[in-house]
């Protein structure tokens, strides 16, 4: 009897084992365990010391949907016209031009339109208010910083896509400029996909330089004095250190 006891429980120490070791292997990215194959995956594009969380799902979950490596630029440090840097989120390159993303992980209700330097983030049902500059606005002066890096880029087709958080809803959004797009983490496949059969194929002239051009700005971003510099180009535009209350 002793013997059958002791087996039994063997048995069950065995399957608690192997269901603890299944699960840390597969992972609950939303209760805090993240997978090897994620880490694996996300090492195909940038590593997880770069950028948010939101962003780095964003780059797992379009290289699952078969978007190639080789086309997707994380956390890219431009430099602009005035010696500083644009810091840009995410970009992917496609045979109809070159998709800006600025990921906004923002939750509650969003409200605004293209032409406003401000818009708003309700939480709390109502009770909560916070303003935030415009993401249209920020992308595009990206997408300008992109477009003085080469002759090629200056002539190439931009696509800016401006991704919230999958914990938002988008309330009243309007006034959205062309070449444009406003969506939500869980629906940016569908914007790519509709870039890609409505618009005609652009005229790459260097594909080499494009390539070159994106993954120096990603080196560029791997520098800590450059991630510095960016912080206090940040923090002097602001000029908090200025008001003396």
């Amino acid at each position: 009897m002793e013997f059958i006891i002791g087996i039994v429980i063997v048995i069950i120490v065995i399957i608690v084992v192997v269901k603890i070791t299944r699960k840390t292997e597969e992972g609950y990215q939303a209760g805090g365990f993240v997978s090897h194959s994620y880490y694996d995956t996300l090492h195909e594009v940038t590593t997880e010391d770069r950028g948010t969380d939101f962003e780095k799902d964003l780059v797992v979950y379009l290289l699952r949907s078969g978007i190639s490596p080789k086309v997707i630029f994380h956390d890219l440090y431009v430099p602009t016209s005035n010696g500083k840097y644009a810091q840009i989120d995410l970009v992917v390159v496609t045979s109809e031009g070159i998709i800006v993303i600025e990921v906004k992980d923002y939750g509650g209700w969003i409200f605004g339109t293209g032409n406003q330097q401000k818009w708003t983030q309700i939480l709390a049902y109502g009770r909560e208010k916070y303003r935030f500059y415009n993401p249209i606005l920020q992308n595009k002066s990206h997408i300008n910083a992109l477009k003085r890096q080469s002759f090629q880029f200056s002539k190439l087709p931009f696509f800016s896509v401006i991704v919230f958080s999958n914990h938002c809803e988008l309330k009243d959004l309007s006034i959205i400029p062309k070449d444009t797009f406003v969506t939500k983490g869980n629906r940016i496949l569908e914007v790519i996909n509709h870039i890609k059969e409505n618009y005609p194929k652009a005229n790459y002239t260097d594909k080499h330089e494009v390539v070159n051009i994106l993954q120096n700005a990603v080196n560029k971003g791997a520098s800590l004095d450059t991630q510095n510099q960016h912080v206090e180009n940040i923090h002097d535009m602001l000029g908090t250190d200025r008001v003396f209350d």
